[in-house]
């Protein structure tokens, strides 16, 4: 058959574990069944690059939902896809739900497909609500984890529009971690943003460096908490063990040089950061919050603690430092796991066979399979 128009509309292309995942999805989609298409809201971004060179993009710069010049925008998308008769409109997040799903319904884009990959948005009710509204215009939501698709039922999205799909990686870019003798060097990848729990591992580094004084933490990722993140380490007295490294493009080499991840997030969804350590085999200890909880099995893939307990984070971590043996087998175990279960070509097919599903059962696939859209 022709290849079918979809269109994967972002928010941007900033560094994010969004974006990783959407990138991946547009590079990897086989273009013997889809022509791709990309929208966004904001085309700058430190990732710009990564995307153009699959895709062709198209930005439609909406500052703000709340300024009359949005309506101009959003009449730019509607004869957008209009022109390209896109079949399928995938949105990524929530500014490119609200933007996107209703366009795309008033232009008769035959599959509206919605992306979920946070449990706490974290943003206004206005804004929340906004987005529970435009539910209503898509066929599906695709939550990347249990804990993000429950938060769903609970808005009261009809359980038959939620469907879950993980969060893929590619394990041969993560060169298994080897750590030998004393594991000291940890590591966190996460943007520096309230909520991701770095001040509770500052408060946990305290303890650890009184049992083992040579333990080193890094600190990977930007965002506008590391001043006062610094300010905290000194204040703490343990500034000397921690580099803020700020964002990085060359993780899986600094995961590979580290012994143990740490991720101390008081809410999660599914983070890609948890993922990309276990495929370097490193021990991980987390927050026992959201989607963590189903990737991290305790005692055999990691060590689970309470969100925002700096004791017993301390404990988890003391514990890994002082048994190097039980960090080299949770290691070892997590790759494993990564291996069997989250490649990007489970992901990629499982958003192909949604597509796929929903524009047969909406009988939008005519002659020689071109899209049949809605009249204008």
């Amino acid at each position: 058959m022709a290849p079918l128009p979809v269109a994967i509309v972002m928010s941007s292309f900033e560094p994010g574990g969004t974006e990783r995942q959407m990138i991946e999805l547009v590079r990897r989609l086989d273009r013997s069944k889809w022509r791709v298409e990309v929208a966004c809201l904001r085309a700058g971004g430190a990732w710009a690059d990564r995307i153009k060179s699959v895709a062709p993009v198209t930005p439609f710069p909406a500052p703000s939902f709340r300024r009359p010049s949005v309506v101009h925008h959003l009449s730019a998308f509607v004869r957008w896809c209009r022109d390209r008769r896109i079949a399928v409109v995938h949105t990524t997040d929530m500014p490119s739900n609200i933007f996107a799903l209703p366009a795309a319904a008033l232009a008769g884009v035959p599959v509206r497909i919605a992306n979920r990959r946070e449990i706490d948005p974290g943003r206004s009710a206005g804004a929340i609500g906004m987005q529970r509204a435009v539910y209503g215009c898509a066929h599906r939501i695709i939550a990347n984890c249990r804990a993000a698709a429950e938060r769903l039922l609970a808005e009261r999205v009809p359980t038959r529009k939620v469907s879950v799909i993980p969060n893929g990686i590619d394990i041969g870019a993560f060169k298994q971690a080897a750590p030998q003798g004393a594991l000291r060097r940890v590591i966190v990848v996460s943007n520096l943003r309230p909520g991701k729990g770095h001040d509770v591992l500052i408060d946990a580094a305290v303890d650890v460096m009184k049992r083992f004084p040579d333990a080193q933490f890094d600190i990977v990722g930007a965002g506008a908490e590391r001043d006062r993140l610094v300010a905290r380490a000194t204040a703490r007295g343990v500034a000397h063990a921690f580099t803020f490294v700020g964002h990085a493009d060359d993780v899986p080499a600094r995961l590979a040089a580290a012994d143990i991840f740490v991720l101390p997030s008081r809410s999660e969804a599914f983070p890609n950061a948890v993922l990309e350590a276990m495929a370097a085999g490193l021990p991980v200890v987390a927050s026992a919050v959201g989607g963590i909880l189903e990737v991290v099995d305790h005692g055999r893939t990691g060590l689970l603690v309470p969100a925002g307990d700096a004791t017993a984070l301390a404990d988890s971590l003391a514990r890994v430092m002082a048994d190097g043996a039980l960090g080299r087998r949770l290691g070892a175990a997590a790759r494993a796991e990564v291996a069997a279960r989250y490649s990007f070509d489970r992901m990629v097919s499982g958003f192909e066979e949604i597509y796929l599903s929903e524009l047969m059962k909406r009988g939008a696939l005519g002659a020689g399979h071109q899209p049949q859209l809605a009249a204008s």
